[in-house]
């Protein structure tokens, strides 16, 4: 096959440049949600973004949630879509709140994430997931 010039996807590729994908961005995540997550358990003073008024400490531990903990559920491929979802939201604000009138430098990291978990969503985890697993052992349970 032509991988040049074809419009026919391998399904065998596609999964496995899915899986990479999402081990790929979920660890460079995780490299960002756990010096929040150290912060967190240190207790001191919280010096963080207040969204809509939440309180630092708040947004501060929403931030840990989406960043370390969906970023493992991504990597793992469990309950990739919601997770995604969290990842989505916290990209737009920091994208376009959080760095909104700072340089496009500083809000180029939040876009680049963004636009590859916008791809995920689409996509979907791909096949080597424990969504997939959990979703062909509920289907094989419906006969």
């Amino acid at each position: 096959m032509n991988y040049l010039n074809s419009t026919n996807s391998n399904s065998v590729l596609k999964d496995i440049v899915l899986l990479l994908v999402r081990v790929f961005i979920g660890f460079a995540m995780l490299s960002h949600g756990f010096p929040k997550l150290q912060m967190l358990l240190e207790g001191g003073k919280i010096d963080f973004f207040d969204f809509l008024g939440m309180g630092s400490q708040i947004t501060l531990g929403l931030t840990v949630f989406a960043e370390f903990v969906c970023s493992i559920f991504l990597i793992l491929g469990l309950f990739s879509r919601i997770a995604l979802g969290f990842l989505i939201f916290t990209m737009i604000i920091a994208g376009f709140v959080v760095h909104g009138a700072d340089p496009f430098a500083k809000q180029e990291m939040s876009m680049i994430y963004l636009s590859v978990y916008l791809l995920l969503i689409i996509f979907g985890a791909g096949k080597v997931s424990v969504d997939y697993m959990i979703e062909k052992r509920r289907r094989a349970n419906d006969w």
